[in-house]
C-alpha cells in the first residue's frame, strides 16, 4: 500500500494525525471517532514515507488485546516489525535483557498472585486475612506502587487522597505493604508492578542500559494515554529521554481508573510540557447515532470538566430516541428489560450485540435470573456468575446449614430475618461498609441474598430458611446453562473499549451511580464518566433505567441519578411510572417526591441523609432519653429474636424515631427504616414508648 492510500478515507482530523509525523502530538479523542485508525494509519504514513523505521517504532497500549489489534491493522496497511506492546510487555523484555548484565543473576521469578504473600504480610502484622481483606489490601498495594507512594508515605498519602481500605487503618495498611515487601526480597519474587520498577530502575540507575534502549526505539506511540499511572508515566519519560518524538492519544471523558493510579492530567496537560506540540481532537463521532451523541454530550456538557474532552458530532443517519424508564422495584427493571430484548430480537437484532450494563457486579443476580426465566441466552463478562462468585457459594452453604438446624423453629424470626442473621458472620451488615473494593463487593452479593429471602418472604409469609435454600437451588440452577453466545451483561468498568448495537445502562439511581461512598468531588466526576463510557457503548439503541426500590412493594424512596438531570426528558419521570405500573399489576404504589430535609427543606441526595430525613449538618431534635429506652428495647426484642439488633432497627432509624416522635401509625409507617413488616412487628411497642416519652 502506498503513502496516499493510507491516508485515503481519513476524515480531515484524523489526517491531520497521520501527517503529523514529527515532534510531540497529542491527539483528544471522543469515544467512537476512531483513534485506532488514526494512529495506525500515522504509523503506516510514517514508515511509508521513509520518516519512522518499523523495528525502531514502539506503539504502547494497555491490554493485549489492543496490541493485537493494532498489530493486525498494521499488517493490513502493509507495515511489519513495529513493536506494538503493553507497557508491563514492554518493561518485562527490557528487564529480562539487561537485569542479568546489571545484577550477573537472572531476573526474579514473577508471582502469579499477590494474595499469598499478602497474607503472610497481614498475618505478620497481626491484620485479618479474610480474602476480601486481603484482595483490598493487594489492591490498595497496587495503587501505592504505580503511583510512586512507598511503605513509610503511605498513611500521608492515603489521608490527603480520602483512601480507605474497609476495616483497616492506614497505617496497619503500611505496615503490611512493608512487610509484604521484605518477604517478596525474601523469596526472590516479583509482583507485576516490580517489572515496571525493574525497567525504571534500570535506566534511572544505569546510563548504559538507558542509552542502549533509547538507540532502539526513536519513535512513541502511547493509546489510552488517560490511564497512564505515575510509575507508567516516569518510564515513558525514561524512554524517551531529552527527546519529544512521542504521539498520546487518550480521552479525559473515559478516565475512570483513577482509583487504581490513573492520572489523566498528563492528557490535559500534555501542552503545557510541550509547549510546541501539535494538538488535534478528534470529535466526529462514526459509532452512535445522534440520538445516543446527544445523550452523551448533555452527560459530559452538566459536569465541570466538560471543556477537557471533546463535543461529539454523529456521522450516522439519525436513529431511534434513546430511553429513560422508571419502575417501582429492580425486579419489575429486569423484567423490563427482558421484554425489550425479546422484541429486540425479534426484530433481528443478535443476542452478541445486546449489552445489559451496570455499576456493580452484585446487580448482575437479577438480570441473570430474569433473561433465564424469559430463555434468554447470557454472558456475564468481567465477573463471575452470581451464583459462581465465593461469597454468594459461602451463603448458601451456611443457610442450608441453618436450614437443618433448629434455627428454623417455628418461633424463629421470619426467613428474611433469621438470613440476615445467619449471613452476618459471613460479612453482611444493614449499612454497606465504608469504601469500595472486594469488601463492598461481598457485601453487594451478600445483600442480594437478603433482598433474595426478602422476596420469597413476600410471596410467602410464611416461608421459612429452607423455602429461601430452594428458591436459591432453584435461579442457581436455572442461570448456570452453558451458554456460548448470548446477551453480555457487564459492569461499566469491563465494558470501556467494547460496543454494541443496543444497550441497556441499569441501576441509574442515587447511591448506585454515583456509589454512595464516592464523596469528593473528584469521585462523583469519575462516576460521572463511567455513565458516560457506558451510553457511549450503543451504536443505535440506549435504554437508560432505575428502580424506585430494591424489591416489590418496598418503599419507593429511591431517586434517579443526579447525572441524568441534565439529559432525560421533562416527562420521562411520570411516563416511565406509567408504563412500569402498567407492567407490573398489583405492585401499584404512589409517587413520591424527592426526600428534603425535614429542617431546611433540602433535596436530600445521600443515603444517610435520606434514612434520617435531614441533612447530617443540620440541627437534630433527637429525644435522648427515648433514643436510649428505644435502644434498649431494640437489644431485649434483639436477644429474643437471636438476631443482631440492627435487623429489628439500625441506628439511623432510631434515631428519626426519636427525632419525629411519631403519635400513630400512619406517622411512624412514614418514616424512612420502617416497613409494613416492622411496623406490624414493632409498631405497637415503637408508639407506647414515644407516648410514655411525651408524657401521655
Amino acid at each position: 500500500m502506498s503513502a496516499p492510500d493510507v491516508l485515503a478515507g481519513l476524515d480531515p482530523e484524523q489526517r491531520d494525525v497521520a501527517t503529523a509525523l514529527s515532534g510531540p502530538v497529542c491527539v483528544i479523542a471522543g469515544a467512537g471517532t476512531g483513534k485506532t485508525r488514526a494512529i495506525t494509519h500515522r504509523i503506516a504514513h510514517g514508515v511509508l514515507v521513509g520518516a519512522f523505521e518499523p523495528r525502531r517504532t514502539m506503539a504502547v497500549t494497555f491490554t493485549t488485546r489492543a496490541a493485537g489489534e493494532m498489530r493486525g491493522r498494521l499488517r493490513a496497511l502493509g507495515v511489519d516489525g513495529v513493536q506494538a506492546r503493553t507497557f508491563h510487555s514492554a518493561a518485562l523484555r527490557q528487564a529480562r535483557y539487561f537485569w542479568p548484565q546489571v545484577a550477573g543473576a537472572e531476573l526474579p521469578e514473577i508471582t502469579q498472585s499477590k494474595l499469598p504473600l499478602v497474607g503472610s504480610a497481614a498475618s505478620r502484622c497481626r491484620v485479618p486475612t479474610e480474602r476480601t481483606v486481603l484482595r483490598d489490601l493487594a489492591s490498595e498495594i497496587e495503587w501505592a506502587k504505580v503511583s510512586n507512594v512507598a511503605a513509610e508515605d503511605y498513611a500521608a498519602a492515603a489521608a490527603q487522597l480520602h483512601r480507605e481500605v474497609p476495616g483497616v487503618d492506614p497505617e496497619s495498611v503500611a505496615r503490611v505493604y512493608a512487610a509484604y515487601e521484605d518477604l517478596k526480597t525474601d523469596r526472590n519474587v516479583m509482583d507485576m508492578e516490580d517489572i515496571l520498577l525493574a525497567a525504571v530502575g534500570l535506566m534511572a540507575g544505569h546510563p548504559g542500559v538507558a542509552d542502549a534502549v533509547r538507540s532502539q526505539y526513536h519513535h512513541f506511540v502511547v493509546d489510552e494515554y488517560q490511564d497512564v499511572s505515575p510509575l507508567q508515566q516516569r518510564l515513558l519519560e525514561l524512554w524517551l529521554g531529552d527527546r519529544d518524538d512521542i504521539c498520546v492519544v487518550g480521552d479525559p471523558a473515559q478516565t475512570i481508573y483513577s482509583f487504581a493510579g490513573a492520572r489523566p492530567n498528563y492528557l490535559t496537560g500534555f501542552s503545557e510540557r510541550y509547549p510546541s506540540a501539535t494538538v488535534v481532537r478528534l470529535f466526529r463521532d462514526y459509532r452512535s447515532t445522534p440520538q445516543v451523541v446527544e445523550v452523551a454530550n448533555a452527560v459530559l456538557r452538566a459536569g465541570p470538566d466538560s471543556a477537557q474532552g471533546v463535543v461529539l458530532e454523529a456521522q450516522r443517519p439519525a436513529g431511534v430516541p434513546a430511553t429513560f424508564e422508571e419502575h417501582p422495584d429492580e425486579l419489575a427493571e429486569a423484567s423490563w428489560v427482558a421484554r425489550k430484548i425479546n422484541d429486540l430480537l425479534a426484530r433481528g437484532t443478535p443476542l452478541r450485540e445486546i449489552a445489559v450494563l451496570f455499576r456493580v457486579n452484585a446487580q448482575s443476580e437479577v438480570y441473570e435470573q430474569a433473561l433465564a426465566e424469559a430463555g434468554l441466552a447470557y454472558v456475564v463478562r468481567g465477573a463471575e456468575r452470581f451464583f459462581d462468585r465465593a461469597e454468594v457459594r459461602q451463603a448458601a452453604m451456611m443457610l442450608r446449614a441453618a436450614a437443618r438446624s433448629t434455627d428454623s423453629a417455628p418461633d424463629a424470626p421470619d426467613a428474611a430475618a433469621a438470613t440476615a442473621a445467619v449471613l452476618a458472620s459471613a460479612g453482611w451488615s444493614a449499612s454497606p461498609p465504608s469504601g469500595g473494593g472486594a469488601a463492598r463487593e461481598r457485601w453487594e452479593s451478600l445483600a442480594a441474598v437478603v433482598a433474595l429471602a426478602e422476596e420469597v418472604v413476600a410471596a410467602n409469609p410464611a416461608a421459612g430458611l429452607d423455602d429461601v435454600v430452594t428458591e436459591l437451588t432453584h435461579r442457581a440452577s436455572v442461570q448456570h446453562a452453558p451458554t456460548a453466545d448470548g446477551v453480555t451483561l457487564a459492569s461499566l468498568h469491563s465494558a470501556k473499549g467494547l460496543e454494541w448495537d443496543a444497550v441497556f445502562v441499569v441501576g441509574c439511581h442515587e447511591g448506585t451511580l454515583p456509589l454512595s461512598y464516592a464523596e469528593t468531588p473528584a469521585q462523583i466526576e469519575e462516576e460521572r464518566r463511567l455513565l458516560y463510557v457506558g451510553v457511549t457503548r450503543a451504536r443505535e439503541y440506549l435504554s437508560v433505567s432505575w428502580s424506585l426500590s430494591r424489591q416489590p412493594g418496598g418503599r419507593g424512596n429511591r431517586r434517579p441519578s443526579r447525572f441524568l438531570d441534565a439529559v432525560r426528558p421533562e416527562t420521562a419521570s411520570r411516563a416511565g411510572r406509567r408504563s412500569s405500573s402498567a407492567g407490573t399489576a398489583g405492585r401499584g404504589r404512589k409517587s413520591r417526591s424527592p426526600a428534603r430535609c425535614r429542617v431546611c427543606g433540602t433535596a436530600l441526595s445521600e443515603a444517610a441523609e435520606r434514612k434520617l430525613g435531614r441533612c447530617t449538618d443540620c440541627p437534630s431534635s433527637v429525644d435522648e432519653a427515648l433514643f436510649e429506652k428505644l435502644r434498649t428495647w431494640r437489644l431485649e426484642r434483639a436477644q429474643e429474636q437471636k438476631v443482631p439488633a440492627y435487623v429489628v432497627f439500625t441506628d439511623a432509624t432510631l434515631t428519626v424515631i426519636a427525632e419525629t416522635r411519631p403519635a400513630d401509625e400512619a406517622e411512624l409507617a412514614a418514616l424512612p427504616g420502617v416497613g409494613r413488616t416492622k411496623l406490624d412487628r414493632y409498631g405497637d411497642d415503637v408508639l407506647k414508648l414515644c407516648r410514655a416519652s411525651a408524657g401521655k
